[in-house]
Formats: C-alpha cells, structure tokens, sequence
C-alpha cells in the first residue's frame, strides 16, 4: 500500500525558507545601520578617551614623561618611596600614570617626585614618591633652584588640566600636557593665578586659503603658505615678568595644536597640519575639537598686510583680548570623562 501524499509538507518547507529569508534580510540591515549609524568620535568625552590614553597626551604626545629637575612637589603620598625605588625619572612618572588610567575612578597619582643623581640622594636614590594633590591645576610645591636633588612632573587624567582661553567670542579650552611640556605648563598654571591679563590677546589671523583643506591637510601641489593657517597670540600680561620657555615637546604641527613661538610669550592655534615644520616648536596643549569653530571664527575676521622680517603675515583689524582661565570639572558645555 502507497503512502499517501501529506499535503502540509510543501507548506510547511516553503514557510521555512520565507522565515530563513526574513531572517537574513533583518541581519543585513542590521550590520549596514550599525555602521552607518556608529558614533564618529568628535565630542569631547571621545577625543579625549581616544586622545588621552590615559595620560592626557596621546594624539599630541601620549609617549611623553618628562618632569623638570630640581624641582619638588609636596603633597599627600599614595606610594611612599623609602619603600619603592626604580631606576629613572620616566620609570617613576609611568608608576603614577598607571594609577592614572581614568578607567576606575579618579585618579590615584596626579604627582610623582625622584630622586636620581646618586652622590646628591645618598640613600635616598632612587626613591620614586607618588603623591595626590588637592588641586592639580595649582600643586604644591615644597622646592625648587639648584639645591633641590628631587626631579617632579605631574599627571592630568581625563577631564583634568584643561584651562580656557576667554574671548568675547566664547571660550577656547586647551588640553595641557605636562608629561611633555612640563615648563610651559606651568607658566599656563602661573597665569591662572592673576586676576586680568592685561595685554594678553589674539593678534594675528590667517585662514588655510587654497593650501589646505577644511580638516587641515596639505592640498596637492599647493604651496606651503601664505596663508599659514593659524591664530597667533601672546600671553605676556603687561606688568608681569614672564619666565621664557625652554625647548620640550615638539611634534609635527597638528590642527589644534597649541605651541610658543620661539620661548614665549607669543603662542599660536594652528588651523593645519604643518608636517614641514619639522619640529620646530614646542606643543603646550590641543584645543578640544569643537572649540576649533571659535578659532576658525577669529581667524575669518578682518585683517591687513604685514610683513615681519621679509615673510608676508596678515594681522587682525582689530585684536581680540582673551584671559586665561580655569574651568570647573562639571561644566555642562564640555563632555568631559570623569
């Protein structure tokens, strides 16, 4: 006897595929959203994650480690060094940005202090102090001159040593690095301490023109300036000495890179990336990406002709003041990592 034909099979086997196919369609739509919908990273919380590696360096100098010599920090030890020695200065500045990750909390380090010259520290050498101030952006400090036998650096986490550059045309805020620049940042902290900078302003204003593009990069057979793309200022307050800068950190120029003009007190933003420039100055800090179109506004404002031994510059009509300023760790504009 014949089996009979069961009439639901075909049914059954076409819904199968139909359920198959739905199920395939849905997962390719959903990969192409994924992407296309993905977050590209321009906020501040982003950049500073990509850029900061944890040490507030990264795109402009995550590698650096440099502290200054006779130079020492106080503050509250978290590592005490009569029980922890390593061999150099950037072995003890690593130490304390390991505590410094910005993945667990705030920061446990934002200070280290070594003693290096093996006649001068006597049983003290090597010794690698890692310290927490109450306020990174005004640390203690205990001594300084050529009597002093300890080398300090400090660390900024994220969120941390950003200042502001005020104008009445909104506020610029630079990220610092003084792994870097550890001079030139505390020129920048010295200056948070007085009231007004007198003097301080932005002075000199020109646009990327036809050489480089709108993110900054060269454009093909063009030449390499003028225009230079940059805004350049000074931060020599009248009536206050400015201690001169001595040459640290210098990369290639970067859009949003913020370097002296030989030892201060005149600095300049760059609107491009300036790979022939070489390394020719010293890289203080970066303006955070979307403080780039207050500075692209500036540098847009009328402007004359100059000439500043035989280079042909464009100045500002009329210059814009600007003060230094601190900021507070819970300012709704900045989405700053905690």
């Amino acid at each position: 006897m014949g089996r009979k034909p069961n009439d639901s099979e075909p049914t059954r086997c076409a819904t199968m595929i139909l359920l198959l196919m739905g199920l395939f369609s849905c997962t390719v739509v959903y990969i192409f959203m994924s992407a296309v919908m993905r977050p590209t990273g321009n906020s501040a919380v982003d950049r500073l994650a990509a850029d900061d590696g944890g040490d507030g360096g990264g795109v402009e100098g995550g590698g650096c480690c440099n502290g200054i010599e006779s130079f020492e920090l106080w503050g509250a030890a978290v590592k005490w060094g009569s029980d922890f020695k390593v061999k150099s200065s950037k072995e003890c500045c690593e130490a304390c940005k390991d505590m410094c990750t910005g993945n667990h909390g705030p920061c446990l380090c934002d200070t280290w202090v070594f003693c290096g010259d093996e006649k001068t520290c006597g049983d003290k050498f090597g010794e690698c102090w890692l310290k927490k101030q109450k306020d990174t952006l005004a640390p203690e400090k205990k001594d300084d001159g050529d009597k002093s036998m300890w080398t300090s650096g400090i660390v900024f986490g994220k969120g941390e040593g950003i200042v502001a550059l005020e104008t009445e045309f909104g506020a610029i805020h630079v990220k610092l690095l003084p792994e870097c620049s550890p001079h030139s940042v505390f020129n920048i902290l010295d200056l948070l301490t007085i009231r007004h900078c007198a003097g301080c302003q932005f002075f000199r204003a020109e646009t990327r023109g036809q050489v480089w593009d709108a993110r900054g990069d060269h454009i093909k057979d063009a030449s390499f300036g003028p225009p230079y793309g940059l805004l350049q200022g000074t931060l020599g307050a009248e009536g206050i000495p400015f201690e001169t800068v001595p040459s640290e950190f210098c990369p290639e120029i970067r859009r949003g890179s913020v370097a002296w003009v030989g030892s201060g007190p005149e600095f300049f933003i760059s609107l491009a990336n300036h790979q022939e420039w070489k390394n020719a100055y010293t890289v203080f800090g970066y303006v955070l990406p979307e403080d780039m179109e207050i500075v692209e506004k500036i540098a847009q404002f009328p402007t004359k002709s100059d000439i500043w031994t035989g280079v042909n510059v464009t100045i500002l009509e009329n210059p814009v003041p600007l003060n230094v300023r601190r900021i507070k760790s819970s300012n709704d504009d900045l989405n700053l990592s905690s």
